[in-house]
């Protein structure tokens, strides 16, 4: 399967998930706005999710992935049972290395909670109940795990569809949990107990995402057992390779704990607003970005496995090209409309229009970095696919450090949208710096044609977002208006955004006709046997 069908594939099925979140939060911003409750809720949703994305999907993934990958396809034969027996070592030290990190962050919750939200205090009742709701969502970090193993021993073998509907599971269960809050809301229930609901629901969801990968598994002809932690040779190299990429991979997750640090110290609800302006964000760089970072890594370790260094550069031009063709003008469609989206979208229920203004400011600053964001899931690869973990770790450590220096000069200023803005500054540096030390070691580089693609994909966007500049205030009355009025004045900004940009990219050349020819080319038939 080529990288476009498995990109295809994964964002695709990641689409789904993103709408079924984006309704998710669209329920809980009028649930519960931007208040004590909502505040608290997010930061123990934060928890178990950024451990989960640091550790599990991307310090565990990026290491266990290549090495996996490698047994697999051996060419001495013993490919499938050199595999399973290693992924069998990995899940029985795995699940009692999650068992001890779980146990251990539920009884320190305190003093967690305290570092990342100590202004929480001032409020009455608001750290209090953060600690409690914290509690209540970390067991999902050791299921979730769990999850991303199995999700990463398919994707080894180009089975990519499982671990990409698996959220699709998470978010309808929390749906369920935001229903069964605003039950209690009706009957009486105050905000924390809604959020208690809603939390219980995230542990919840970890459960029927973990029965489903395990059926996946074993459906896809793979059989896990649980057995005795031994310390192996394998082992040993795989905890080396996780410590480094621990950081290389999940400088935007460390990133998140800053962030989420600096917006707890600004006025009440400012973490709220951030996570569901981030929710925008997320709708490309997820689809995209988790797209080409989960389908690059095992093509490209098994390229540079064989020596094939030509097909190597290939693969990732083709997924920067595809990456920035989606993201460019995603960020430019996002920056001009968000008033209108985040209005369109959250505004209504306890979440006020001035919340919403505040959100659309957030969002503009955030997509300034989205091609950032999914282009340093096409560049990270290149490293850890050559089980060089280390260089990311030095280039996310500087960067880290650069954007907590900027942000104790922005945010007193300019407050959660000088933290959007430096988070986006700083993952721009993060991919320019990553391309840089690629290019120097002959690893990948820009070639003319690419880079002409781009600059076409630039144009196209500009032409765009001058269609979207004009659109825009001609329908400020509906936004905010009733539930057709909002349908319609959206799809008529995506439609037009759209319409604009593909015919101008087709035209121009900003679309490689090649690629495109290969999603709507079929796949061979099976000979009948």
């Amino acid at each position: 399967m080529s990288l476009v069908r498995n990109v295809g594939t994964i964002g695709g099925l990641t689409a789904l998930s993103r709408v079924f979140g984006f309704a998710r939060d669209m329920l809980l911003a009028r649930v519960l706005g931007a208040g004590l409750a909502a505040d608290a809720f997010q930061l123990a949703f934060i928890l178990p999710n950024t451990f989960r994305r640091l550790f599990a999907e991307g310090a565990f993934s990026v290491a266990f992935v290549p090495m996996y990958s490698r047994r697999l396809h051996a060419e001495d034969g013993g490919g499938e049972e050199a595999a399973n027996h290693f992924a069998q070592d990995v899940l029985a030290i795995f699940v009692w290395v999650l068992l001890g990190f779980s146990a251990i962050a539920m009884l320190a919750m305190p003093g967690i909670v305290y570092l990342l939200a100590s202004e929480y205090r001032e409020v009455p009742g608001k750290y209090e109940l953060s600690v409690m709701l914290s509690r209540i969502t970390f067991p999902y970090l050791g299921l979730v795990s769990l999850v991303a193993m199995l999700s990463g021993l398919l994707n080894a073998r180009s089975k990519f569809a499982p671990g990409a509907f698996v959220p699709v599971l998470l978010n309808l269960t929390l749906i369920s949990g935001l229903a069964a809050g605003y039950w209690i809301g009706h009957n009486g229930g105050s905000d924390a107990d809604i959020a208690t609901a809603l939390a219980i629901s995230v542990p919840v969801a970890g459960v029927v995402q973990l029965g489903y990968m395990w059926w996946a598994t074993r459906r896809a002809g793979v059989r896990l057992k649980i057995t005795t932690p031994k310390i192996t040779p394998e082992i040993k190299r795989l905890g080396m390779l996780i410590l480094p990429a621990t950081f290389g991979a999940g400088v935007y997750q460390i990133s998140q704990f800053v962030d989420t640090f600096f917006a707890t110290t600004l006025p009440q609800g400012s973490l709220t607003l951030l996570k569901l302006a981030d929710r925008l964000n997320q709708m490309p760089l997820g689809i995209v970005g988790i797209a080409l970072g989960t389908a690059i890594l095992p093509m490209l370790a098994r390229h540079i496995q064989t020596g094939d260094m030509r097909e190597a550069q290939r693969l990732q031009a083709n997924a920067v090209e595809m990456g920035t063709l989606l993201t460019l003008p995603a960020a430019v469609a996002l920056a001009i409309c968000a008033p209108a989206f985040t209005t369109a979208f959250f505004v209504g229920g306890k979440m006020t229009p001035q919340d919403g203004l505040i959100m659309g400011d957030i969002v503009i600053a955030l997509v300034a970095g989205l091609p950032a964001y999914v282009l340093v899931k096409v560049f990270q690869p290149a490293f850890f696919s050559r089980e060089d973990t280390r260089t990311p770790v030095w280039v996310a450590a500087a960067v880290l450090a650069i954007n907590i220096a900027i942000n104790f000069y922005v945010v007193p200023r300019y407050g959660i949208v000088g933290l959007a803005a430096a988070t986006a500054f700083t993952a721009t540096l993060n991919v320019v710096t990553l391309y840089t030390i690629l290019q120097i070691r002959g690893w990948f580089h820009f070639t003319a044609k690419l880079a002409g693609r781009i600059a076409r994909q630039l144009f196209a966007s500009a032409a765009m977002g001058a269609a979207l500049w004009y659109l825009v205030p001609l329908m400020a009355d509906r936004y905010g208006g009733n539930v057709i009025e909002r349908v319609w004045s959206l799809s008529a900004l995506v439609l037009a955004g759209m319409a604009v940009f593909f015919t101008v990219a087709w035209f121009v050349g900003a679309i490689d006709k090649d690629l495109v020819a290969q999603l709507r080319r079929k796949r061979p038939a099976k000979p009948a046997n």
